[in-house]
């Protein structure tokens, strides 16, 4: 972890974001295409339990498909934007906004390739220039397209503190021709932060994204950090999510002071109809202001032993949706949403 100096910009952290959350439907043009039903039941729920907190902007080729689903939802609380799409993870391909110099949010787009060139990526790489084009988004785009990056690589605790993995940055298909140094120093300088806390620990089994950080550790208020844990020495977890775990524990605020650490559990292993290992994780909630929203697997003691930590880490109230549809398309809540602030935005 190395610190930095840098200018007045500031990447908030999730919970202080309030205006619209950014979701993709998932079309039959998309992997969901065998189960879209399943997957759309899922997606209408998570859209339920953010309207009351939030307005929702959903992407989709076809806005028709989406509006009947959500025809008993305010049309003041919900926004179609006709595009199209590869798929539905707008966490990695959203706009991150942060607060410029000016102190207005500024929306930053950065080039994404499919997580390493693994999934065609075209036409979710253009979704935020198509934004901008349009007005949807209102506030100047900064066009960060020479660098690879996905929203779910980077966690802010919105005090100048990013938090990222090694695997995932120094990807060989990312950002080949830069060093680690010249990553973070650029890391640092477009999210304005003091420091970078880098995992070098730290798996999911069937992740396709090379760890992403929202599937292991996510800040919460009060210098906390919520990681994933394991308690299992038979699983194939264990070994590298106590490596991580003790990294996080060396881990220390601007001030120098040790985090406040709350270990989630691992859900119990599910696997897809070959026999593979899904990257179930209550990691990847969403940080909303006043609410969280957090995936569940089916598995009542555990997730209920989840919601009952991230209630006490936020103190607000957390909404649990049934996830297991998400995650056999290897991934979950937290992926499918993007907050993006009402100050860029016209809606």
């Amino acid at each position: 972890m190395t610190q930095s100096s840098t200018g007045q910009r500031r990447l908030p952290a999730e919970w202080e974001m309030n205006g619209a959350v950014l979701m993709a439907w998932p079309h039959a043009l998309t992997d969901w295409a065998y189960m879209l039903e399943e997957v759309r039941d899922c997606f209408r729920e998570i859209v339920k339990a953010i309207i009351p907190r939030s307005k929702v902007v959903v992407i989709a080729p076809d806005i028709s498909e989406p509006a009947a689903c959500f025809k008993d939802i305010p049309s003041e609380k919900i926004f179609y934007f006709r595009a199209p799409t590869n798929d539905t993870w707008t966490r990695d391909y959203g706009p991150l906004s942060v607060i410029g110099d000016s102190g207005r949010y500024l929306p930053v787009d950065f080039r994404f390739n499919g997580w390493g060139q693994k999934f065609a990526s075209n036409l979710d790489n253009i979704v935020v220039r198509s934004m901008s084009d349009t007005h949807l988004i209102s506030q100047r785009l900064e066009n960060r397209q020479d660098f690879v990056l996905e929203g779910g690589g980077i966690e802010s605790n919105g005090e100048g503190i990013i938090m990222t993995t090694a695997t995932c940055q120094l990807s060989p298909n990312r950002n080949p021709t830069l060093s680690r140094e010249e990553i973070e120093h650029y890391l640092l300088a477009v999210f304005g932060a003091k420091k970078c806390i880098w995992l070098e620990h730290g798996y999911l089994a069937g992740d396709d994204t090379d760890s992403h950080i929202d599937t292991l550790a996510r800040f919460a208020p009060g210098n906390t950090i919520i990681f994933t844990g394991c308690d299992d020495p038979e699983d194939e977890h264990f070994e590298e999510l106590n490596l991580m775990e003790n990294e996080l524990k060396q881990a220390r605020t601007i001030a120098g002071n040790p985090f406040n650490l709350i270990r989630l559990p691992l859900p119990d292993a599910i696997y897809d109809e070959e026999g593979n290992r899904l990257p179930a994780t209550y990691a990847n909630f969403l940080a909303l202001p006043g609410a969280v929203i957090m995936p569940t697997y089916g598995q009542p003691k555990k997730d209920s032993m989840a919601l009952q930590m991230l209630r006490i880490a936020f103190d607000v109230p957390v909404v649990a949706v049934d996830c297991k549809a998400l995650i056999k398309q290897h991934g979950s809540l937290h992926c499918m949403t993007m907050q993006m602030p009402w100050q860029i935005l016209s809606i």
